[in-house]
């Protein structure tokens, strides 16, 4: 309630954009700082797991229910996409020009950076704004008909979680609470109205079929459909296919089972990106869109951090070495290196059916371990590399936004064995933005670089000698 009147007294409402501020009143952002810090508190208490799995559900419900009274919050991306569907709607390819060129009624709402680039988004996300456009009739209803688009992909994830928690072993009541009274989703997702809630609605009921039909190939199908829809709505959605491929093996994970298998569920991916980029008259053109993302540049982004200190550093020697595209490139190839190593790992796991996993019988979430790969390792070891995988997207991405966390929060919650380390950084993550969708990282550019640099260096350093303990303590 006290976030639902902060964006009402100060949100991001469907006028010309602010300039860059702490607010219009202190009181503003007071009310949303103490609003985000109890809903930051009560969610990181019950981490471990809610009473109940219908208690979960019940209080997300009961939290989310002010903010859909309430003004987009933090974050004024859904004029974008209502300019973005206003474009097509109006024949103008969203992937060749911004929506000021467009000629968009509305650009006065959209982040003064937005307004020149083009669509970052897959077709089927072009032809839903469109459609809420059509329907929405003007901004208003516009952003009426994108909140309603993405409550129901919160509510088709809402649906799914019990499924693929049970699959992989993991206490549904622990995954409810994770998702769907988090933070990030209620305020980023449902009352902010990003379509990263409709790319988690196509892709968990994809995981959800593959983990509970595997090997079938109509499921198979059905599964790489809709994941094949996720991509085209985020592109960031790919990174989960080839863990989705071992998810697809019912048996013993053999090259041949994973051609096998995984043909059938690359037909399914194939078959909906073809269909939907002929359909929308787009082709591949949303591709080419992908490389205006970075545009934005915050230390929130760790590759991007980097290349600030390097730059700082250069300054005072006197020099100015232009360092943050190298650091984002080199982050994008250390990505493509981390998810075909965290792809590896978990197929070298699957292919030994009879080892056990390491860890204690039971944690203090209630996830059992020490489990086959027989039961739910199985599917729990795919999922589990999906999200890693898209924890590694997050990280190295150019560009960090709060609500990017959902994308591996929504697989850790059913998979890992741990929470408090994913957890603690999507609850910092909730106070990076204030209702008008201002970033915080703005103001704190240098010293944020620099702590983010000095954090990013400490886990690198922590992860390379654990990994070198580990590989020591294994046995020839």
């Amino acid at each position: 309630m006290l976030l639902t009147v902060a964006g009402w007294l100060g949100g991001a409402l469907p006028r010309a954009t602010p300039a860059p501020g702490l607010g219009d009143e202190p009181w503003t952002v007071a009310l949303w700082l103490a609003g985000t810090a109890l809903m930051v508190g009560a969610w990181w208490v019950l981490r471990r797991g809610a009473p109940s799995t219908r208690w979960a559900y019940r209080t997300a419900g009961l939290w989310a229910l002010p903010l859909l009274a309430a003004p987009p919050l933090g974050s004024r991306d859904v004029y974008s996409y209502a300019c973005q569907g206003w474009a097509y709607a109006h024949d103008v390819d969203p992937y060749a020009t911004g929506v000021a060129e467009a000629g968009c009624p509305w650009v006065d709402a959209v982040a003064p950076i937005w307004r020149d680039t083009p669509a970052p988004y897959g077709p089927v996300f072009v032809l839903l704004a469109a459609l809420a456009v059509t329907l929405g009739g003007g901004l208003v209803g516009a952003v009426v008909a994108f909140r309603s688009l993405a409550v129901a992909g919160v509510l088709v994830a809402a649906v799914c979680l019990p499924g693929l928690a049970r699959a992989a072993g993991v206490p549904t009541r622990r995954a409810a609470w994770l998702v769907l009274a988090s933070p990030l989703v209620g305020v980023h997702l449902v009352a902010g109205a990003h379509n990263d809630a409709v790319m988690l609605g196509l892709l968990l009921p994809g995981l959800l079929v593959l983990v509970r039909r595997p090997g079938r190939p109509g499921p198979l199908l059905l599964a790489g459909a809709l994941l094949g829809l996720a991509v085209t709505v985020k592109a960031t959605a790919v990174v989960v296919l080839p863990f989705a491929a071992l998810a697809a093996v019912p048996g013993r994970h053999t090259l041949r089972a994973l051609l096998r298998h995984g043909g059938w569920l690359a037909g399914g991916v194939l078959g909906a990106v073809a269909v939907t980029s002929l359909l929308s008259g787009l082709g591949l053109g949303w591709v080419g869109g992908l490389t205006r993302s970075g545009d934005s540049e915050q230390w929130t982004s760790p590759p991007t951090a980097v290349g600030f200190v390097v730059d700082y550093a250069g300054g005072l020697a006197g020099r100015e070495p232009g360092a943050v595209p190298v650091t984002r490139a080199a982050a994008l190839l250390l990505l493509a290196v981390a998810v075909a190593a965290l792809w590896w790992r978990t197929w070298s796991g699957l292919r030994r059916p009879d080892q056990r996993r390491p860890g204690p019988a039971r944690t203090p979430g209630g996830v059992r371990q020490g489990v086959t790969c027989t039961d739910a390792a199985r599917p729990r070891a795919a999922l589990l590399g999906a999200g890693l995988a898209l924890t590694a997207t997050v990280v190295l991405a150019p560009v960090f936004h709060p609500w990017y966390a959902t994308w591996p929060l929504a697989l850790l919650a059913v998979a890992a064995a741990r929470t408090t380390w994913f957890v603690a950084p999507c609850a910092a993550a909730a106070f990076l933005t204030l209702p008008d969708g201002t970033n915080l990282a703005r103001f704190s550019k240098a010293p944020g670089a620099l702590a983010m640099t000095a954090l990013t260096l400490g886990l690198t350093v922590w992860g390379v000698l654990r990994l070198r303990r580990t590989g020591a303590a294994r046995p020839d």
